[in-house]
């Protein structure tokens, strides 16, 4: 057996699915007629939405299997999600990937398996529509395309919940995508020992540049603050817009000093954005940079309200000196 390797974004995909706060959430319709239908239309006894977490396959729908997760090393998703298209094994049998592995040698002993990934608007893979059967199979061309229209439209079924986490504006998480993020992120780092900091960020200002230059300026500068947040941080930050002109990054495994280097980096950055953006006016920001202390924070909520606070107080130094 050959496990499946990780994708160069693992870090990336692996916060895009959590933050769809929708692994280990009850069965929804939506799925689950588009695996009934997969199973009907191509003749399968199993059909899958498998979206692959960090050490697991979680099952959003199952039809035809009983379990609703296998580990991630035997999965064969595991390795569809490193495919832009769909991944066929006609007789697993005979795969040096797959001929020994535990889902085939045993329950549900499965020789074919056609995977087709699922990607959502960042370009994630976060699982696939997958179809099994206990013998080979050799599908048509149509029965492929058949699986991809329907792997669309599970697609755009994600979409919609990635929309109730996501900002539309800015494309980063909402303040419900960040809080459900952020939540699993503190847990793991309370289990390990990992520190963690907020910053807790908000543009000064803004609304003299709706006032004066109009709401569609405005949310050129969330735009274009949203964008300098994402190039300054890592992609295992959790960087979130949580409403108005309020933005958060969570930062695991980085001690207070590379906190305050890569505050600096996002000023250099800020710095730079406005002495080349000729929009007429500046991005100017305060923060309330806090380290996470799981005693005193036992909830994600609570540590926003002692960062939120913590940038007021910077806030108003900052207008008392200016």
């Amino acid at each position: 057996m050959i496990a499946p390797a990780l994708p160069l974004n693992e870090a990336a995909r692996i916060d895009t699915l959590r933050a769809l706060d929708i692994l280990d959430t009850s069965p929804e319709e939506r799925f689950d007629r588009l695996t009934r239908l997969a199973k009907r239309l191509l003749g399968v006894p199993i059909a899958l939405v498998s979206l692959v977490d960090t050490n697991r396959q979680w099952f959003k729908s199952c039809v035809g299997l009983d379990a609703t997760e296998t580990p991630r090393e035997v999965s064969f998703c595991g390795h569809a999600i490193l495919e832009d298209e769909v991944l066929l094994v006609a007789d697993a049998a005979l795969d040096e990937r797959f001929h020994d592995n535990p889902l085939v040698v045993g329950s549900p002993n499965i020789r074919f398996y056609a995977g087709c990934p699922l990607r959502v608007a960042n370009g994630s893979k976060l699982g696939t529509l997958c179809v099994i059967d206990v013998v080979p199979r050799s599908p048509s061309a149509e029965d492929l395309q058949l699986l991809r229209d329907l792997a669309r439209m599970v697609e755009q079924e994600l979409g919609a919940v990635q929309l109730a986490t996501m900002d539309e504006l800015t494309a980063l998480s909402n303040r419900r995508g960040f809080l459900s993020l952020a939540q699993h992120t503190l847990s793991l780092c309370r289990r390990v020992g990992t520190p963690a900091s907020l910053l807790f960020v908000d543009l000064d200002r803004f609304k003299q540049i709706n006032d004066r230059f109009g709401h569609a300026e405005g949310d050129r500068a969330l735009r274009d603050f949203a964008s300098l947040l994402k190039t300054t941080f890592r992609d295992s930050d959790v960087v979130a817009r949580l409403g108005g002109d309020e933005f958060a990054v969570l930062l695991t495994n980085v001690p207070p000093q590379q906190s305050n280097e890569a505050l600096a980096r996002l000023q250099q950055a800020v710095d730079e954005h406005n002495r080349s953006s000729g929009r007429g006016y500046d991005l100017l920001f305060s923060v309330g940079q806090l380290a996470y202390d799981a005693a005193r924070h036992p909830s994600v909520d609570l540590l926003l309200q002692e960062a939120d606070a913590l940038m007021y107080q910077r806030k108003h130094q900052r207008r008392a000196t200016a």
